[in-house]
């Protein structure tokens, strides 16, 4: 069973940095067998929405509202999924998720970490 572990979250003043990492754990499960993994994140009252991802190639995508403050990244070797945040500002107050697809047998499996929570103040 794989399992997704986030942290890194916290508190920070707008126009501070975090870094989120995401780290795969269970069985014998490397995070390259995963052929894209993302970020997504939920504000209160709002809809889960998707930050960035990056795929086995490393081809990334960014939502519009993070580009060129926000860098995905993924480090195969310690099995971690990275999200660097610069530039914060209150909007970006949300639970950020780790999200894992595999695609085997022309099937989609999808695996969610748990959520860590980050807070921007103004």
């Amino acid at each position: 069973q794989v399992q997704l572990v986030e942290s890194g979250g916290g508190l920070v003043q707008a126009g501070g940095s975090l870094r989120l990492s995401c780290t795969a754990s269970g069985s014998i499960f490397s995070i390259n067998r995963f052929n894209s993994m993302g970020w997504y994140r939920q504000a209160p009252g709002k809809q889960r929405e998707l930050v960035a991802d990056i795929t086995s190639g490393g081809t990334t995508y960014y939502a519009d509202s993070v580009k060129g403050r926000f860098a995905i990244t993924r480090d195969n070797a310690k099995n971690t999924l990275y999200l660097q945040m610069n530039s914060l500002t209150p909007e970006d107050t949300a639970v950020y998720y780790c999200k894992g697809t595999r695609v085997s047998t022309s099937r989609e499996y999808h695996y969610w970490g748990q959520g860590t929570q980050v807070t921007v103040s103004s």
